[in-house]
């Protein structure tokens, strides 16, 4: 019998940090579990202060090597794959999420993800809307009802943790070729469909935000592949090409 194991090469992302202890504690558990990088997206701390530096102990490396971005769509420029952690109680109310657990054996069905990018919010308010839909899935951490705030880096330790049991699983399942659009086409692929909603009318301005969020959540639910997206931008561009080209045929 010949078990399988899905290997992939894990980015953790820290969106607009606060803390320079939870960064240093960050990293030092991405050198626990043998994180492949930490990216940070526009810290709102001194990252490479001493306080960092000591809760880092053995993970300074991943601070030396840290690469800082000034937007998050830059950040996962490279990533085929994106789920990013939500513990707020509002999104929850609109929008379906799957535990952690679930996440996991997601991941395992596939047989390789060359770069999953894991997405980490604000200690104080976490990601925003527009923010969670430049992910493929969100996931929560289940948490006491009562007080299901986590700290950050308890947050990133509970999810390492649980991602390093995939690696070490063995199973002789079927697995999958992963296929998805990447979070970077699809937001490029968005900017030409808003373009042309906005042009014919479909949406206006003041309401195109809701509306183009509501598709992007279609999108990445029907597990959009990256031929299946090239398509629909290729239908759009030349829609909004003819669009902008009518009166020279006329």
């Amino acid at each position: 019998m010949n078990f399988k194991v899905t290997k992939f090469n894990l980015k953790i992302i820290l969106v607009e940090p606060n803390g320079p202890l939870n960064v240093g504690s960050i990293a030092r558990l991405c050198s626990n579990f043998n994180v492949d990088e930490l990216r940070i997206v526009s810290p709102k701390c001194d990252i490479f202060s001493i306080e960092t530096k000591k809760m880092a102990l053995k993970g300074i490396k991943f601070i030396k090597k840290c690469i800082v971005y000034e937007s998050l769509i830059k950040s996962i420029s490279d990533c085929d794959l994106v789920l990013a952690t939500c513990g707020r109680i509002d999104y929850q109310k609109e929008n379906d999420q799957d535990s952690l657990e679930n996440i996991s054996k997601w991941i395992s069905n596939f047989k390789e993800v060359k770069n999953l990018a894991i997405l980490f919010g604000r200690e104080d308010r976490g990601l925003t809307n527009r923010e969670l839909l430049m992910a493929h899935k969100v996931f929560t951490i289940d948490t006491h009802g009562s007080f299901p705030s986590l700290n950050l880096s308890h947050a990133v330790s509970i999810v390492l943790y649980e991602l390093s049991k995939i690696k070490k699983a063995k199973n002789n399942l079927r697995k999958k070729n992963l296929d998805f659009a990447t979070s970077k086409q699809i937001e490029d692929s968005f900017i030409e469909i808003e373009k042309l909603l906005l042009k014919t009318g479909y949406v206006l301005p003041h309401t195109s935000n809701a509306k183009i969020s509501k598709f992007k959540k279609y999108i990445h639910r029907s597990e959009t592949s990256k031929n299946e997206l090239d398509i629909l931008r290729g239908i759009v561009h030349q829609i909004n090409w003819a669009l902008d080209n009518r009166n020279k045929y006329i």
